[in-house]
Protein backbone atom coordinates (compact mmCIF):
# COMPACT_ATOMS: atom_id res chain seq x y z
CA UNK A 1 0.00 0.00 0.00
CA UNK A 2 1.56 3.62 -0.90
CA UNK A 3 2.48 5.84 1.35
CA UNK A 4 0.28 8.96 1.34
CA UNK A 5 2.09 12.25 0.53
CA UNK A 6 1.17 15.59 0.54
CA UNK A 7 0.34 17.07 -2.77
CA UNK A 8 2.42 20.05 -4.51
CA UNK A 9 0.78 22.85 -6.14
CA UNK A 10 3.28 22.79 -8.76
CA UNK A 11 0.62 22.53 -12.08
CA UNK A 12 1.81 20.90 -15.28
CA UNK A 13 0.00 21.14 -18.42
CA UNK A 14 -1.40 18.33 -20.37
CA UNK A 15 -0.04 19.90 -23.40
CA UNK A 16 -1.76 17.55 -25.98
CA UNK A 17 -4.84 17.74 -24.81
CA UNK A 18 -6.92 19.15 -27.83
CA UNK A 19 -10.46 20.45 -29.16
CA UNK A 20 -10.47 23.92 -27.98
CA UNK A 21 -11.35 23.13 -24.28
CA UNK A 22 -9.10 24.98 -23.03
CA UNK A 23 -5.86 24.73 -20.55
CA UNK A 24 -5.97 21.31 -18.57
CA UNK A 25 -3.62 20.76 -15.63
CA UNK A 26 -2.54 17.72 -14.32
CA UNK A 27 -1.78 17.92 -10.58
CA UNK A 28 -2.00 15.67 -7.04
CA UNK A 29 -5.31 16.34 -5.64
CA UNK A 30 -4.70 19.01 -2.44
CA UNK A 31 -7.11 18.51 0.61
CA UNK A 32 -6.09 21.22 1.66
CA UNK A 33 -7.87 23.28 -1.16
CA UNK A 34 -9.66 20.79 -3.12
CA UNK A 35 -13.18 19.69 -2.65
CA UNK A 36 -13.79 15.74 -2.15
CA UNK A 37 -17.48 16.37 -2.83
CA UNK A 38 -16.55 17.88 -6.00
CA UNK A 39 -14.69 15.15 -6.60
CA UNK A 40 -17.04 12.44 -5.90
CA UNK A 41 -19.79 14.48 -7.99
CA UNK A 42 -17.28 14.43 -10.95
CA UNK A 43 -16.95 10.57 -10.12
CA UNK A 44 -21.03 10.39 -9.92
CA UNK A 45 -21.10 11.88 -13.45
CA UNK A 46 -18.22 9.38 -15.33
CA UNK A 47 -20.00 6.22 -13.48
CA UNK A 48 -23.44 7.03 -14.00
CA UNK A 49 -23.64 5.08 -17.72
CA UNK A 50 -22.32 2.25 -15.90
CA UNK A 51 -24.82 2.72 -13.09
CA UNK A 52 -27.15 3.02 -16.06
CA UNK A 53 -26.42 -0.64 -17.11
CA UNK A 54 -27.29 -1.93 -13.64
CA UNK A 55 -23.53 -2.34 -12.73
CA UNK A 56 -23.25 -1.51 -8.81
CA UNK A 57 -19.47 -0.07 -9.09
CA UNK A 58 -18.90 1.79 -6.18
CA UNK A 59 -18.00 5.20 -7.77
CA UNK A 60 -22.00 5.31 -8.97
CA UNK A 61 -22.88 6.83 -5.67
CA UNK A 62 -20.21 6.56 -3.27
CA UNK A 63 -20.50 9.01 -0.12
CA UNK A 64 -17.77 11.85 -0.17
CA UNK A 65 -16.00 9.81 3.36
CA UNK A 66 -15.39 6.72 0.49
CA UNK A 67 -13.94 9.09 -2.17
CA UNK A 68 -11.21 10.48 0.46
CA UNK A 69 -11.05 7.30 1.84
CA UNK A 70 -10.06 5.26 -1.52
CA UNK A 71 -7.92 8.50 -2.22
CA UNK A 72 -6.07 8.73 0.93
CA UNK A 73 -4.63 5.02 0.79
CA UNK A 74 -2.92 5.93 -2.74
CA UNK A 75 -1.76 9.03 -5.23
CA UNK A 76 -4.67 10.60 -6.07
CA UNK A 77 -4.23 13.10 -9.19
CA UNK A 78 -6.55 15.01 -10.85
CA UNK A 79 -7.11 16.68 -14.25
CA UNK A 80 -8.58 20.28 -13.96
CA UNK A 81 -10.24 22.97 -17.18
CA UNK A 82 -10.51 26.48 -16.00
CA UNK A 83 -10.56 25.47 -11.96
CA UNK A 84 -13.30 22.77 -12.58
CA UNK A 85 -12.07 18.75 -11.87
CA UNK A 86 -12.84 17.23 -14.76
CA UNK A 87 -11.03 13.92 -14.27
CA UNK A 88 -9.53 11.62 -11.91
CA UNK A 89 -7.66 8.95 -10.98
CA UNK A 90 -5.93 7.46 -7.73
CA UNK A 91 -2.62 4.96 -8.00
CA UNK A 92 -1.79 2.52 -5.75
CA UNK A 93 0.84 0.50 -4.73
CA UNK A 94 1.12 -3.31 -3.22
CA UNK A 95 -2.62 -3.54 -1.98
CA UNK A 96 -2.52 -6.76 0.69
CA UNK A 97 -5.94 -5.82 1.73
CA UNK A 98 -7.47 -6.11 -1.92
CA UNK A 99 -9.12 -9.37 -2.63
CA UNK A 100 -7.60 -9.98 -6.15
CA UNK A 101 -4.66 -11.60 -6.21
CA UNK A 102 -3.21 -9.40 -8.68
CA UNK A 103 -3.12 -6.58 -6.22
CA UNK A 104 -1.47 -8.30 -3.84
CA UNK A 105 1.14 -8.63 -5.09
CA UNK A 106 4.70 -6.16 -4.31
CA UNK A 107 5.50 -5.92 -8.14
CA UNK A 108 1.96 -4.49 -8.92
CA UNK A 109 0.76 -1.21 -9.30
CA UNK A 110 -2.84 -0.31 -9.52
CA UNK A 111 -5.64 2.76 -10.67
CA UNK A 112 -8.12 3.43 -8.80
CA UNK A 113 -11.17 5.75 -9.18
CA UNK A 114 -10.53 6.33 -12.55
CA UNK A 115 -12.95 8.54 -14.16
CA UNK A 116 -13.66 11.54 -16.93
CA UNK A 117 -16.31 14.07 -16.53
CA UNK A 118 -18.41 13.06 -19.55
CA UNK A 119 -18.83 16.65 -20.86
CA UNK A 120 -14.74 16.31 -21.30
CA UNK A 121 -14.54 12.48 -22.71
CA UNK A 122 -13.10 11.82 -26.10
CA UNK A 123 -10.68 14.54 -26.05
CA UNK A 124 -7.46 12.86 -24.54
CA UNK A 125 -8.24 13.64 -20.99
CA UNK A 126 -7.93 9.64 -20.22
CA UNK A 127 -5.53 9.00 -22.46
CA UNK A 128 -3.05 11.61 -20.54
CA UNK A 129 -4.02 10.43 -17.08
CA UNK A 130 -3.13 6.67 -18.11
CA UNK A 131 -0.05 7.65 -19.93
CA UNK A 132 0.89 9.54 -16.29
CA UNK A 133 -0.13 6.20 -14.68
CA UNK A 134 1.88 4.74 -17.05
CA UNK A 135 5.30 6.37 -16.26
CA UNK A 136 4.47 6.47 -12.56
CA UNK A 137 5.06 2.83 -12.56
CA UNK A 138 7.03 2.16 -14.68
CA UNK A 139 10.22 4.72 -12.73
CA UNK A 140 9.02 3.14 -9.70
CA UNK A 141 10.31 -0.10 -10.88
CA UNK A 142 6.60 -1.95 -11.07
CA UNK A 143 6.41 -5.12 -13.55
CA UNK A 144 2.91 -4.00 -14.18
CA UNK A 145 0.63 -1.61 -14.02
CA UNK A 146 -3.29 -2.97 -13.12
CA UNK A 147 -6.84 -1.82 -13.31
CA UNK A 148 -9.96 -3.19 -12.96
CA UNK A 149 -13.37 -2.36 -14.78
CA UNK A 150 -16.81 -3.98 -14.94
CA UNK A 151 -16.87 -7.68 -17.80
CA UNK A 152 -19.85 -6.37 -18.97
CA UNK A 153 -18.81 -3.12 -20.08
CA UNK A 154 -17.85 -3.55 -23.40
CA UNK A 155 -16.82 -0.28 -24.61
CA UNK A 156 -14.31 0.21 -21.59
CA UNK A 157 -12.72 -3.18 -21.82
CA UNK A 158 -12.17 -1.75 -25.61
CA UNK A 159 -10.78 1.67 -24.53
CA UNK A 160 -8.06 0.23 -21.82
CA UNK A 161 -7.24 -2.93 -24.69
CA UNK A 162 -6.53 0.16 -27.07
CA UNK A 163 -4.20 1.59 -24.61
CA UNK A 164 -1.94 -1.67 -24.04
CA UNK A 165 -3.97 -3.78 -21.89
CA UNK A 166 -4.49 -6.96 -21.58
CA UNK A 167 -7.13 -8.87 -20.25
CA UNK A 168 -4.67 -10.66 -16.78
CA UNK A 169 -8.32 -12.50 -15.18
CA UNK A 170 -11.63 -12.05 -13.97
CA UNK A 171 -12.65 -11.63 -10.23
CA UNK A 172 -16.49 -11.06 -8.52
CA UNK A 173 -15.10 -8.00 -5.80
CA UNK A 174 -17.26 -8.18 -2.47
CA UNK A 175 -20.73 -6.44 -2.98
CA UNK A 176 -20.62 -6.31 -6.48
CA UNK A 177 -23.29 -7.88 -8.91
CA UNK A 178 -20.82 -8.28 -11.74
CA UNK A 179 -17.55 -9.83 -12.54
CA UNK A 180 -14.81 -7.56 -13.03
CA UNK A 181 -12.07 -8.08 -15.86
CA UNK A 182 -8.37 -7.62 -14.22
CA UNK A 183 -6.43 -5.99 -16.94
CA UNK A 184 -2.63 -4.84 -16.64
CA UNK A 185 0.45 -3.99 -19.07
CA UNK A 186 4.09 -3.57 -18.41
CA UNK A 187 4.51 0.06 -17.71
CA UNK A 188 7.03 2.28 -19.98
CA UNK A 189 8.69 5.34 -18.77
CA UNK A 190 8.10 7.96 -21.16
CA UNK A 191 10.93 10.97 -21.89
CA UNK A 192 8.72 13.68 -22.63
CA UNK A 193 6.75 13.21 -19.09
CA UNK A 194 9.57 13.13 -16.64
CA UNK A 195 9.47 16.91 -16.25
CA UNK A 196 5.79 16.06 -15.10
CA UNK A 197 7.18 13.59 -12.31
CA UNK A 198 9.94 16.16 -11.23
CA UNK A 199 7.61 18.81 -10.25
CA UNK A 200 4.70 16.76 -9.53
CA UNK A 201 6.60 14.06 -6.94
CA UNK A 202 7.61 16.09 -3.56
CA UNK A 203 10.74 15.40 -1.52
CA UNK A 204 11.00 12.64 1.02
CA UNK A 205 10.55 15.11 4.09
CA UNK A 206 7.42 16.16 2.98
CA UNK A 207 5.62 12.72 3.84
CA UNK A 208 1.91 11.89 5.39
CA UNK A 209 0.26 14.72 6.82
CA UNK A 210 -2.76 13.02 8.93
CA UNK A 211 -5.96 12.07 7.56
Amino acid sequence: MSTQRTTTRSHTRISYVHRGIGSVVLRRFDPACDSFEELTQMLHRSFARLGGMGLNCTCVDQSALITRARAMRGDCYVAVCNGRLVGTMTLYAQDCDSTCALYQRDDIASIRQFGVDPAYQSRGIGKSLLAYADHWAAIRGYAELALDTPQPAAHLIAFYRGQGFRINDFHRFAGKQYDSAILSKPPIAFRHLATWSRRLELPQANVARAA
